[in-house]
């Protein structure tokens, strides 16, 4: 069995048998993760604090209600959660904003460059980033959500899937889909992205 796994069912265990110390250890082990999956979709880190505050206040009642099922995927359930309090954030604001990815902290690739960029690296990756952002926003909802989670939130498949309520196979074909519509878009735009 996976580590993490035993670790959060055993914390939880350590909770709901009266440990109240029990879940503050469990919320900071997953607190970053949560709130940068939030930052990435809000763009905003002092708004992703608080909605995932409000993520693991809502984790917390219904783990107090009884209602918390322990399979062994207490991070993918709580991203549920933030992924839904943060799509209750958008409903509220009736805003359709975009989230940058350099804003999440990633750039177009996922990956971290150490040397230092020219003035002119940073224009071209800034137009990149722009270029990449504006054509993954026009995506349909269910392939721009993989492709979020998978390159943004660096979740594997498994993980989307969970996340999402889908198979494996139909995340992994919606990122496909997402792909080969990505493709068509720099082809039709004429977009060079390197």
């Amino acid at each position: 069995m996976n580590a993490q796994i035993a670790s959060d069912r055993e914390l939880l265990n350590q909770y709901l048998q009266g440990d109240k110390g029990a879940i503050s250890t469990l919320i900071e082990k997953h607190n970053r993760r949560v709130r940068d999956y939030i930052r990435m979709m809000v763009g905003d880190s002092d708004l992703a604090a608080d909605i995932a505050q409000e993520t693991f206040i809502k984790a917390v009642s219904v783990i107090d209600a009884g209602r918390y099922v322990d399979n062994g995927k207490f991070l993918s359930w709580v991203l549920r959660i933030a992924h839904n309090k943060a799509l209750d954030y958008f409903r509220s604001q009736k805003s359709n904003s975009s989230v940058s990815e350099s804003s999440a902290g990633y750039n177009v690739l996922g990956t971290i460059k150490y040397a230092e960029k020219s003035i002119e690296e940073s224009m071209i990756g800034e137009q990149i980033d722009t270029d990449i952002r504006s054509l993954v926003s026009e995506l349909p909802e269910e392939q721009r959500e993989v492709v979020m989670l998978r390159y943004y939130s660096d979740l594997s498949f498994k993980e989307i899937a969970d996340q999402t309520g889908v198979s494996i196979n139909t995340a992994l074909g919606r990122m496909r889909y997402a792909l080969i519509n990505l493709r068509k878009m720099i082809k039709e735009r004429n977009l060079t992205l390197c």
